[in-house]
């Protein structure tokens, strides 16, 4: 099995999708702590993505992450961990999520989100997410030319649906992110803890296909309190 990537990436999961009334979980935040070999980081998840955020309170519960590692590495881009494949033997009918775009209710590709991997838009045009794979975003700060750009280049992605607002230019202006990914892959989750540690991730050495030459291995996922 090939591991999920951006864009182009190999089907992991079986094509059925989570339907709404899966793995129901409101009210309070949830927090997860990541104990990595290079630090701790702490994820607030999204009560505005619900499909997403119970999927991961059950992979978490699953303990599907411990041991894991970060297996994709991009500098100024994300850090990308999860389950790369499925093993012998395992379950391989873990649903794909349904998309959940909230760029409307300011839940966008800026630095420090957390975000859903998936296989691309030709086998997967509703954009699906993975069950497994998440990433961690970086990215760049943009000047106002270079985000007339990528508003260009994501309404035609989106057939004109997601629009870069006044304040989410702000952000990208002086914090940075990555706004080619709005509207087409799903953030759930933000760093509230560790920001640092996503930092020397994404500064780590990696092969000619982004992967860590030494790995960089999470050791647990647990609920935390902040």
């Amino acid at each position: 099995m090939k591991t999920f990537r951006f864009l182009a990436m190999a089907l992991v999961a079986a094509a059925t999708v989570m339907t709404a009334s899966s793995w129901k979980c409101t009210g309070r935040e949830r927090i997860v702590e990541f104990k990595t070999t290079m630090g701790t980081i702490k994820v607030k998840l999204y009560n505005e993505t619900p499909l997403h955020r119970d999927n991961f309170i059950r992979q978490v519960k699953a303990h599907t992450y411990d041991s894991s590692t970060f297996h994709r590495v991009i500098k100024d881009f994300m850090i990308q961990g999860g389950k790369p494949k499925i093993q012998k033997g395992e379950d391989e009918m873990d649903p794909l999520v349904p998309a959940e775009f909230r760029v409307e209710q300011g839940i966008y590709h800026r630095k420090g989100v957390l975000a859903a991997a998936r296989n691309g838009d030709k086998e997967n045009p509703e954009r699906a997410s993975s069950p497994y794979q998440f990433y961690i975003v970086w990215g760049s700060v943009y000047t106002d030319a270079g985000l007339d750009k990528m508003q260009k280049r994501v309404s035609k992605a989106t057939d004109g649906k997601t629009v870069i607002t006044e304040e989410m230019r702000e952000v990208y202006k002086t914090d940075g992110g990555t706004p080619w990914l709005d509207g087409q892959y799903t953030v759930f989750g933000e760093v509230i803890e560790g920001m640092d540690i996503v930092d020397a991730i994404q500064n780590v050495a990696t092969d000619d296909r982004d992967k860590p030459l030494e790995p960089v291995v999470i050791l647990s996922a647990k609920f935390r309190r902040r």
